[in-house]
């Protein structure tokens, strides 16, 4: 299953735990937040001002 960044940000932590270093060292180290889990990983790329090209890549390498 490839990471899009249409998945919200607690479902890809959840089925790929792994990706939590990836979202860390993009500077969103908010997991714990409760947006996590209606927040898309193209929603959270946009507010914390992430190139969600790159997550993406870099959360499918990852997983």
């Amino acid at each position: 299953m490839e990471i899009t960044k249409e998945m919200t940000i607690g479902e890809v932590v959840r089925q790929f735990p792994g990706t939590v270093e990836v979202f860390n060292r993009h500077g969103m180290g908010c997991l714990g937040c409760p947006a996590t889990q209606f927040e898309n990983v193209e929603q959270g790329a946009i507010v914390h001002g992430i190139d969600v090209e790159q997550l993406v890549k870099d959360l499918n390498e990852a997983a």
